[in-house]
């Protein structure tokens, strides 16, 4: 069992909250209160001018940057998610200009040419996260061959039924496992779920995300303040399973 649970941050994406940070100084500053919360890796969306989630080099160096000043040894994932850019030539276009890069990518297993994307990150030193939203995402993933290379693998069921939601993430964690997947594993779900899917992953000994890309809600159903309200709810919530090992 480690010593430590990892514990990551979903800052913004785009979820509707009044503190969802989208202007790199709001998104740095976000961060850096949830690592002094507990968060020991952020994940993050950049926007560009008019307000819109963006894949584009430019916008994504500015938020890099901005939390790399304030945050300098705390590991920064970026989305590449296909909601942004649909087309996955254009989306691999993108990103192929990318000339400030992040230390790991969301690679979400069930998106067309999410293969061809994580080669060339990987290509570059971008670590990947291997996103499973669904059931169906676990088995793609386990046919992919990149788990050797992956650095973990998030089980992200978006069921907002709580039951389903443990039923799927259970699943996926099962089809990933009979591979001989040994990848670290984070969890968490969406919504309200959220919660509960955290606490079966820490009863399991997996790591944790939460923040308003997930979840608007602290566990006792009332709304957060913020992602740092959050961060602190989930530091509370490894305490209780698992002790001072946060």
């Amino acid at each position: 069992m480690p010593d430590k649970v990892f514990l990551q941050v979903a800052l913004n994406g785009e979820r509707v909250h009044p503190n969802a940070p989208r202007t790199p100084a709001a998104i740095a500053e976000d961060a850096r209160a949830c690592v002094e919360a507990g968060a020991h890796s952020v994940h993050v969306h950049a926007f560009d001018d008019a307000g819109r989630e963006t894949l584009d080099g430019t916008a994504c160096a500015r938020v890099l940057r901005a939390i790399r000043a304030v945050c300098p040894n705390t590991p920064i994932s970026l989305t590449t998610s296909a909601t942004i850019v649909s087309d996955p030539q254009e989306r691999l276009h993108i990103v192929s200009a990318w000339e400030e890069m992040p230390d790991l990518v969301t690679a979400n297993q069930g998106e067309p040419g999410i293969i061809e994307l994580s080669e060339l990150l990987l290509s570059r030193g971008v670590e990947i996260e291997a996103g499973l939203l669904t059931v169906e995402d676990a088995r793609a993933f386990v046919r992919s061959g990149l788990a050797s290379r992956c650095r973990r693998v998030l089980m992200e069921p978006l069921d907002a039924d709580v039951d389903i939601a443990l039923h799927h993430a259970a699943e996926m964690e099962d089809i990933v496992v009979s591979a001989g997947i040994s990848l670290e594993q984070v969890h968490h779900g969406e919504g309200i779920a959220s919660w509960t899917v955290n606490r079966r992953a820490l009863e399991r000994g997996h790591g944790i995300r939460t923040g308003l890309e997930d979840i608007t809600l602290l566990p006792n159903g009332t709304p957060a303040r913020d992602n740092a309200q959050l961060v602190d709810a989930a530091v509370r919530l490894i305490r209780e399973y698992r002790g001072a090992g946060v």
